[in-house]
């Protein structure tokens, strides 16, 4: 990002190479599940009678590994990358990234054996039991000192913008964690939280929002800082912006958890809190959009003929649709409806799907040939039709899970005349059954598109390795 006079540092990227690659593997991976269990909401004979492959054991699954695994990796990859680019450096105690990698590849095969064996704390994305979460607490603080070591010996005063929001993600998360897991062990793998009712409730929910706010969306708002500046050729729209962003986003994320305790023994004033903080989030969220969507100003036409950038500017464009749709989901009138219905499970994967895998994915098609030695992937048209699928299958998925919801909530506070219920929970189930059979399909194309990638990766690398460098060592080191 910033021009050197010094010779230009080789840097250290195994474990950006090693995490690239694990997480288009694990984006596989947690699809596929998705898709299982979405087939079993639709079909409910598809879990076979087998407990390990029930949905309320594979629903966990499917979370931690579409957050943790492929996020996770996907974050890991790409702040490991950014800080050597920004910084000038290479990357503080290497040996220390390579257990960093190797710990968070075990974290995740842990939680792929013990979620289906039925192994859980009962916590909304933290059901890892207590062993595990010691091990995710080391790898974390690991990956800090490795971050934050990096930063620290820079050869650069300044410390890009894409550097505040990764660190701000790594210090809330180990946080949030370490807080939300707090528990009294009672067997090797069984313990109690540290925390009751409504208190145990209040911490989850806190943990359960920032989960969203610093893991799923500061972290990859640092990739968008740096990698839709670099794949349009354009500086940041607005630098100024960015920090107002920042700062704002920073601390008004941390308040936000209530909302989901609306209409619970939460006391009523927090439920407020949490709704008047979640309306004040829509201002730097929307700033921030409007930041990385403006920097293609004069770059427009680059969206004709480039499709890693639409990933990035069309996942800009979801991140903008999803922060407009939890503050209005957060008002109370409007969550009398939302809430415990499809709309939410909606709301959640247009973030999910649309944000975080199209910046993920638009990320890593950028990173992974430069790691590798090339200019570009392997076949362009395979990011094209990756892009149609992932795009296609999203508005299928939300779309459907929207219309669903809406219609859950109408059916359920519906009353006659002599207020009894109109319809029973049974029909809202069966009213809701073709909605659940789009989703599969929405499910099925965004899982194709995956499976595109992971091919087109796996030939970019094999082209890289079998062939001489086209780039200079010195653009790799400035990429």
């Amino acid at each position: 990002m910033h021009a050197s006079s010094s010779p230009a540092p080789v840097y250290s990227d195994t474990a950006v190479r090693q995490f690239a690659l694990m997480s288009v593997v694990w984006g596989v991976v947690g699809m596929l599940v998705g898709v299982v269990i979405a087939s079993q909401l639709a079909w409910p004979d598809l879990n076979l009678g087998i407990p390990w492959l029930s949905y309320g054991r594979l629903r966990p699954l499917h979370t931690n590994a579409v957050i943790f695994a492929f996020g996770g990796c996907a974050l890991m990859a790409t702040s490991l990358h950014v800080v050597q680019r920004t910084c000038q450096v290479r990357l503080f105690a290497p040996g220390l990234a390579s257990f960093v990698f190797w710990g968070w590849q075990a974290v995740i095969v842990a939680a792929a054996i013990s979620l289906p064996m039925g192994y859980t704390s009962g916590k909304e994305y933290a059901e890892l039991e207590w062993p595990i979460d010691i091990l995710i607490a080391l790898v974390w603080v690991a990956y800090a000192i490795v971050f934050f070591g990096t930063i620290g010996i820079r050869k650069v005063r300044h410390i890009y913008v894409a550097n505040w929001f990764y660190g701000a993600f790594i210090i809330a998360v180990a946080l949030l964690h370490i807080v939300n897991s707090a528990a009294i062990p009672a067997g090797a793998m069984k313990s109690y939280s540290a925390y009751a009712g409504v208190q145990d409730a209040m911490v989850q929910w806190w943990y359960g929002h920032n989960a969203v706010g610093f893991f799923l969306t500061a972290g990859f708002l640092g990739m968008m800082y740096y990698y839709v500046p670099k794949q349009a050729g354009r500086p940041v729209y607005s630098y100024r912006l960015s920090i107002v962003h920042f700062w704002a986003l920073i601390f008004t994320y941390m308040w936000a958890g209530p909302h989901h305790l609306h209409y619970t023994a939460l006391p009523d004033w927090t439920q407020s809190i949490g709704m008047v903080f979640s309306l004040i989030l829509l201002a730097p969220s929307w700033g921030g959009m409007i930041n990385g969507v403006m920097t293609l100003s004069g770059a427009w036409h680059k969206l004709r003929t480039d499709p890693i950038l639409r990933f990035l500017i069309v996942s800009l464009s979801f991140y903008g649709m999803s922060t407009f749709e939890g503050p209005m989901m957060s008002i109370k009138t409007v969550n009398a409806l939302s809430h415990y219905t499809d709309w939410t499970v909606g709301h959640v994967h247009s973030g999910a799907l649309g944000w975080v895998g199209l910046i993920s994915m638009g990320s890593l098609y950028y990173l992974i040939p430069r790691v590798y030695g090339r200019t570009d992937m392997f076949s362009v048209k395979a990011i094209e039709l990756h892009f149609w699928m992932s795009t296609i299958g999203i508005v299928l998925y939300i779309a459907a899970m929207w219309i669903a919801g809406v219609m859950q909530g109408l059916m359920w506070r519906a009353v006659n005349v002599d207020g009894t219920l109109t319809y029973t929970f049974v029909e809202s189930v069966k009213a809701t059954y073709p909605y659940y059979v789009v989703r599969v399909l929405g499910g099925v194309l965004y899982l194709g598109g995956m499976l595109v990638m992971a091919w087109n990766v796996w030939m970019t690398v094999i082209a890289g390795f079998s062939r001489p460098s086209p780039i200079p060592q010195t653009a790799i080191a400035h990429a």
